[in-house]
């Protein structure tokens, strides 16, 4: 485990900004003191059933910096999160899928929101199981936004992702409707799928409560691009420094699949890391404080210096 960063005041900001002219995403920001672009601006992308301040900005009573936001914040990181379109508090009422290109989309309206108000240049970028796919679709559309990017929970072609064989079983429920309902015990469900006993019932129960009080239903897009549309992210394309964060029991993907797309990413500047003890959402499991230690050696690691090519 890593040490605590020390308490300090945490200021959060709401912030929203436009894609497009029809739709408004909601964007959360957290920083101590004054926002400042020293150590980074991190941008984190949540996943397909939840919103992004239940994921990023969760308090639990008795659970030191639950907040992965609050964490990186006393740490003197410019922290962000944005809903993406259809969840939370952004715009939820059009007749769109809302899947991964899409998400790529929003979070091409929320970089550009963040870098022009912040001057802040290329984002720290961090994303988990569909956001990780969403938060990939946008490094391939803007490189020269992202300045490191950490996918969690992430898949490529689905070969052996055992979560991905049941949900295919409700791929033509999926497709008949742009979005799904969720509840309490659907999110209890993230957390009994793959390994008993890797998150704490208190944390389970705030996750819940924190997500069911923004949503009733989620979009089907990201799930339909997961069961049936993979792979949608070209290893090739992704010319940015990646580090492929992998929890020891996520059945989200197999670990042949993800060693396949690291050797193909083209950056020598990569990383591939096995969270032990963990599941599926990394910043929910009792090994959390394991997974901001993993991010943030990776978001505070030194350039490389390139040496002349040999002769």
């Amino acid at each position: 485990m890593t040490d605590l960063p020390p308490q300090v005041e945490i200021t959060g900001v709401e912030h929203w900004t436009k894609k497009g002219e029809e739709v408004d995403l909601f964007l959360w920001e957290k920083y101590a003191g004054q926002p400042n672009n020293e150590k980074g601006t991190i941008l984190f992308v949540h996943g397909s059933s939840m919103a992004s301040q239940p994921t990023f900005d969760l308090q639990v009573e008795g659970r030191p910096y639950s907040s992965v936001m609050d964490w990186f914040a006393a740490q003197g990181f410019d922290c962000w999160c944005v809903d993406m379109e259809g969840y939370g508090r952004s715009t939820k009422d059009r007749d769109v899928m809302c899947g991964i290109e899409n998400g790529g989309h929003d979070l091409a309206a929320a970089s550009a929101y963040i870098q022009d108000l912040r001057k802040c240049g290329p984002l720290l970028v961090y994303g988990i199981s569909s956001g990780a796919l969403r938060a990939a679709k946008f490094a391939e559309m803007h490189p020269e936004r992202v300045a490191r990017i950490a996918l969690d929970a992430f898949v490529w072609t689905g070969e052996g992702a055992v979560t991905l064989v049941e949900r295919r079983k409700k791929l033509p429920e999926f497709q008949a409707s742009p979005r799904r309902p969720i509840d309490r015990a659907f999110v209890h469900s993230i957390f009994s799928r793959d390994h008993p006993d890797t998150a704490d019932m208190d944390t389970v129960n705030a996750f819940a409560d924190a997500i069911t009080s923004l949503d009733d239903s989620m979009p089907n897009g990201t799930y339909i691009d997961m069961c049936a549309n993979l792979p949608l992210i070209d290893p090739e394309k992704l010319t940015v420094p990646t580090i492929i964060m992998r929890g020891e029991y996520d059945g989200i993907a197999s670990l042949e699949d993800l060693i396949k797309f690291y050797v193909a990413l083209p950056n020598m500047d990569k990383q591939f890391s096995i969270m032990p003890g963990i599941s599926h959402a990394s910043f929910q499991q009792k090994n959390y404080l394991l997974a901001y230690h993993v991010l943030h050696s990776f978001f505070t690691q030194p350039a490389p210096v390139y040496l002349t090519p040999a002769h």
